[in-house]
C-alpha cells in the first residue's frame, strides 16, 4: 500500500507503519517530502522550523566576534539564557553548521610554494621530551638535515645552522623560520627584529635572515612535516634519549643519508642527486666557522694544556704559548686554533686531565734520576763510565749508607788493579747487586776464575728417529689365556 495514502488513511504514522510493514519514521520522512513536494509545486518555500532557531542569531555573532574558534560547549550557556531549550547534541549541530558558514565565506586562500634552486633553507625545531631536534629543509631540492641537542638556545640554533650548511656544501639566499625567541630581539609593525649575534652571524655567511608572520605555521610546512617525520621515523622507534646525544646524533646522520636516497613523494626525484644540481648555485661557504657565541679563550701554559672546568686537557706541544679557542658540544672539548682543530678531548670531570700521547712526541718515558757528581771523589768515581753511574744508583736504592766512603776507597783501587779490572769488577758486583767496597775488592782478588753464569739459551731440538709403535690392544690377556 502506499505510504503517503496509508497515512490519509489511517491520520497516524505509527499505525500507516504497521500497515506497510515500515518504521513511523520511514513514513514521517515520506509524508513530509510529499508535503514539500506540493508546497515547492505551488511556488510557495517550506521553511523547516528548529528549536534553535530563536538563538541563530547569538550563534552567528559569536562564531563571527571568535573567527569561527568559539565551541559548543562555551556557547551552549549564553544560548539557554537566552532562551534555548533543546538538547546540546542538537545545538553542537547548529553551532558546526555557523562555524562552517563563517570559514566558507572567511577562506584565508593559498597557493602551493613555488621554489628557487639555492633560494630558501628552512629551519624549526621539534621535541619529545628533554629532547631536541634541529631540522631543515633546502626548499627546492628537499634535501633534509636533523640534528639533536638538549636545549634551545640562540648558540645552539646557530651551531646547528653551521652544521647543515657545511653538510649540504654551500649557503643559501636566504634562512627561513618562525619567530624563535632565541634568534628575535623585538617586533616592530609585525616585523621581526633579528637579534645582533644572529646578524652577525647570517652577514659572516653571506646571507639573509626571514621570519613567518605570526600564528601562521603553514608558510613552513614544508619544514613542519619533516618534524613530524623525524619524530614518527625516528626518535620514537629508536628510543633516543638526552642522555646519549652522541648516539642520537650518529642515528640522525644515518637516517638522513636514508631518506635523501629515496625518491621524495611531492618532487618525484631523489633529494640527493636534486642537491648535486643545487649546489653550484648555492653560495661558498666561508674559509673559517663563524664565532658562535661567547668564545672560550685560553693560553696553552708551559705542560701543553688548557684549562677547562677546573679540568687540564693536551694540545699539541708546538702551541705552547699561543692564544686558543675552546668548543663545547656533545660531550666533547674542542680546542681550535686560526679555524682549525688542533686538539679533541671527551669531557671530563674538573681536577682530571685528559692528555694524549701524540701531543708530546710519543708514550711517556719512565722516570730517569740522572747522577750528578758535586765532589772531587764523586766526579772521579762517574768518569769510570756507566757502570760506575749504575753502581751508585744501585747503591742508593738499596740504602748504603757508607756509600761516600766506599765510592772513596773504589777509587783507590784504581791505581792498584787497573782502570779496566776495576770496570770488570764493578761491572759484576752490579750484576750481582753487590754495592760495599769490600764486595768489588773480593771479586778483584778472585781474579779470572770466578764463575760467570749465563742466562739460559734457546731450547734444543733435534729430530728424534722414529720407532714402531704398537696398540695397547695387543698386550691384552685374552680369556684362554
Amino acid at each position: 500500500m502506499d505510504m503517503h495514502a496509508a497515512y490519509q488513511e489511517v491520520g497516524s504514522y505509527r499505525a500507516a507503519a504497521e500497515i506497510c510493514g515500515t518504521t513511523d519514521k520511514t513514513i514521517k520522512r515520506v509524508v513530509e517530502a510529499a508535503r514539500r513536494a506540493e508546497t515547492l509545486g505551488s511556488g510557495a518555500e517550506v521553511a523547516v522550523a528548529h528549536n534553535y532557531d530563536s538563538v541563530a542569531t547569538i550563534i552567528a555573532e559569536r562564531v563571527k566576534r571568535t573567527s569561527g574558534r568559539i565551541t559548543a560547549k562555551r556557547l551552549l550557556p549564553v544560548a539557554v539564557a537566552a532562551g534555548y531549550a533543546g538538547s546540546p547534541r542538537n545545538f553542537r549541530r547548529a553551532v558546526a553548521q555557523a562555524k562552517a558558514d563563517w570559514r566558507r565565506d572567511h577562506h584565508r586562500g593559498r597557493r602551493p610554494g613555488v621554489w628557487a634552486p639555492g633560494d630558501m633553507l628552512v629551519f624549526d625545531w621539534g621535541e619529545i621530551g628533554p629532547l631536541f631536534v634541529f631540522c631543515a629543509v633546502l626548499a627546492w631540492s628537499r634535501f633534509r638535515f636533523v640534528c639533536f641537542a638538549d636545549n634551545l638556545g640562540a648558540e645552539t640554533t646557530m651551531a646547528a645552522l653551521a652544521l647543515c650548511m657545511e653538510t649540504i656544501g654551500g649557503v643559501p639566499n636566504t634562512l627561513l623560520t618562525d619567530r624563535m625567541g632565541c634568534l628575535k630581539a623585538g617586533t616592530v609593525a609585525g616585523l621581526v627584529i633579528p637579534t645582533p649575534d644572529y646578524v652577525r652571524f647570517v652577514t659572516h655567511y653571506g646571507t639573509k635572515p626571514d621570519f613567518c608572520q605570526g600564528a601562521d605555521p603553514e608558510s613552513k610546512g614544508i619544514v613542519e612535516a619533516l618534524v613530524g617525520y623525524v619524530k614518527s621515523d625516528l626518535m620514537i622507534p629508536e628510543e633516543l634519549s638526552v642522555a646519549d646525544l652522541v648516539r642520537a646524533n650518529v642515528e640522525g646522520v644515518r637516517w638522513c643519508k636514508e631518506v635523501n636516497a629515496q625518491v621524495h613523494s611531492e618532487i618525484a626525484a631523489i633529494p640527493a642527486e636534486r642537491l648535486a644540481l643545487e649546489r653550484p648555485l648555492l653560495g661558498d661557504l666561508p674559509q673559517l666557522r663563524a664565532r658562535i657565541g661567547k668564545v672560550a679563550l685560553r693560553k696553552v701554559d708551559r705542560l701543553s694544556c688548557v684549562r677547562f672546568g677546573s679540568a687540564r686537557y693536551s694540545v699539541p706541544n708546538v702551541h705552547i704559548g699561543r692564544t686558543v679557542e675552546l668548543r663545547v658540544a656533545d660531550g666533547m672539548v674542542m680546542v681550535v686554533f686560526l679555524g682549525e682543530i688542533i686538539a679533541e678531548h671527551a669531557i671530563v670531570a674538573p681536577g682530571e686531565t685528559s692528555v694524549s700521547d701524540e701531543h708530546y712526541g710519543g708514550a711517556r718515558p719512565a722516570p730517569d734520576r740522572a747522577v750528578r757528581p758535586k765532589t772531587p771523589t764523586e766526579v772521579a768515581f762517574c768518569a769510570l763510565g756507566p757502570v760506575a753511574e749504575a753502581f751508585i744508583k744501585g747503591a742508593a736504592a738499596r740504602g748504603v749508607t757508607t756509600l761516600a766512603a766506599d765510592i772513596c776507597e773504589l777509587c783507590a783501587m784504581e791505581a792498584a788493579h787497573g782502570k779496566e779490572e776495576l770496570i770488570a769488577a764493578m761491572a759484576r758486583a752490579v750484576e750481582f747487586g753487590r754495592f760495599r767496597a769490600h764486595d768489588v775488592r773480593s771479586i778483584l782478588a778472585a781474579g779470572t776464575g770466578v764463575p760467570r753464569p749465563r742466562a739460559p739459551g734457546d731450547a734444543l731440538i733435534v729430530d728424534l728417529p722414529t720407532v714402531a709403535t704398537r696398540s695397547l690392544s695387543d698386550y691384552a690377556i685374552s680369556e684362554g689365556s
